[in-house]
């Protein structure tokens, strides 16, 4: 029980640290006040995240006397791993660009609605079923939601950019939860598939073979240059290194002990936590960030909560 206890407590920590560093980093200008830049760079982001996130799960294989042996994992699996690296990968720019059309509480909202695309990708990729209670709660999760974007609240003035603005947000969003869906089906399976594999392992290679699409993509890309603009972004404002590197570190800690409780405790005690820990995730954006909720919406965020 304590090592549980502990597990829930590094979640929260690491994670309630990396929201608010993650809004920082992705809604708030660096810079003077006269001409203040946003860090728009999210592919960056994401390989900053899976490099450390990497390094951390290798460190935690060897602290763990296991070892990464490359030779002796199958064929099959790399392809499995591949899968997870390129799901996550184009999946985070979709959930970073959403923020640009709707508030950071919304999105936190949305992504708490996870377990929706991860049942109906299971349903429809790999064919599996569930009982009725567990529709239901995405019944009540969808309501929720829908209730929460009917009550927000808008300038009248320019209420119907707004309304356009928030509808390709949720589009954005439900594209990063679809493809999230993917991604967590496809870890389940490859659990199921192939029992020797652990979470520390999993974390290593998914963030491993991540950290590789995304920097060949950087790289490679003729007509991309946002690693020379982020290098630029990072070297007018020294200020955004230490964000981009503190939400690094925490969602890898973080990683760590999800990857922890769901090997030891199951995913219905890591589902509690993690559904939870976004709930406070939005409250504290909620209250660190000014943001402003009407009567309605906080019935939405009863009604999702109330689906898990």
């Amino acid at each position: 029980m304590f090592r549980f206890a502990l597990c829930v407590i590094g979640i929260y920590a690491c994670f309630l640290t990396w929201g608010v560093v993650q809004e920082r980093v992705s809604t708030t200008p660096y810079g003077d006040q006269l001409a203040p830049q946003k860090f728009k760079f999210f592919i960056v982001l994401n390989l900053v995240q899976s490099m450390i996130a990497a390094l951390v799960a290798l460190l935690y294989v060897k602290a763990t006397g296991r070892q990464i042996n490359l030779k002796s994992t199958p064929r099959g699996l790399y392809l499995k791993y591949g899968q997870v690296a390129l799901f996550n990968c184009i999946g985070s720019p979709f959930g970073y660009a959403s923020l640009k059309h709707i508030d950071y509480p919304t999105m936190i909202l949305g992504k708490s609605c996870k377990l929706v695309p991860v049942l109906f990708m299971n349903v429809l990729v790999y064919r599996r079923r569930f009982p009725l209670y567990k529709y239901l709660c995405v019944g009540l999760v969808t309501a929720g939601v829908s209730l929460f974007m009917l009550y927000h609240p808008t300038d009248p003035t320019k209420k119907a950019s707004s309304s356009t603005n928030s509808l390709w947000g949720l589009f954005l969003l439900a594209t990063n939860l679809a493809i999230d869906g993917m991604t967590n089906a496809t870890q389940d399976q490859i659990f199921h598939t192939y029992p020797m594999v652990s979470g520390q392992h999993m974390m290593f290679y998914m963030n491993a073979m991540g950290s590789l699409l995304s920097a060949s993509f950087l790289l490679l890309h003729p007509y991309n240059d946002e690693l020379q603009q982020a290098l630029l972004f990072c070297a007018t404002h020294p200020a955004v290194i230490r964000d981009i590197l503190l939400f690094g570190l925490c969602g890898a800690l973080g990683q760590c002990f999800i990857f922890y409780t769901l090997q030891h405790y199951g995913s219905l005690r890591l589902v509690t936590v993690t559904v939870t820990r976004k709930l406070f995730t939005m409250l504290l954006s909620v209250f660190w960030f000014d943001h402003v909720l009407t009567f309605g919406q906080w019935g939405g965020v009863a009604l999702v909560f109330s689906g898990k």
